[in-house]
């Protein structure tokens, strides 16, 4: 059952990028290791970057294929994953990660696919 429209991924994705940005903070994400608080920032300043060029409805540039930006979330979703293991974080840093990994796994798995016209 696919239900993630192209509009609907459009409106999550601005807030999804504030929060990888400000979460880690509220968090007090790094107690592990520091990277997982700056992994998390830097991705976040790419997810909006990678918004503001998608072409979707709310998209500022539109350059970037849709297809093109669900690409790039499912590797996030793989990357925070595998991340904790990689960079041993442990407790909450390795808990926001795989939680992360896990909803942006789910997320791309449930779009929904366009109607060719």
């Amino acid at each position: 059952m696919r239900f993630v429209t192209k509009q609907i991924h459009a409106y999550l994705d601005y807030p999804v990028a504030v929060a990888l940005m400000a979460l880690p903070f509220l968090l007090e994400l790094g107690t592990s290791n520091p990277l997982a608080l700056q992994l998390s920032v830097a991705t976040g300043i790419a997810a909006f970057i990678l918004t503001l060029l998608t072409d979707h409805e709310l998209g500022v540039f539109r350059i970037i294929p849709y297809k093109g930006h669900l690409l790039v979330d499912g590797l996030v979703g793989i990357v925070f994953v595998v991340a904790p293991f990689v960079f041993s974080f442990e407790g909450w840093d390795a808990y926001y990660y795989w939680v992360n990994g896990a909803a942006v796994l789910t997320v791309v798995s449930l779009h929904k696919p366009e109607m060719a016209l």
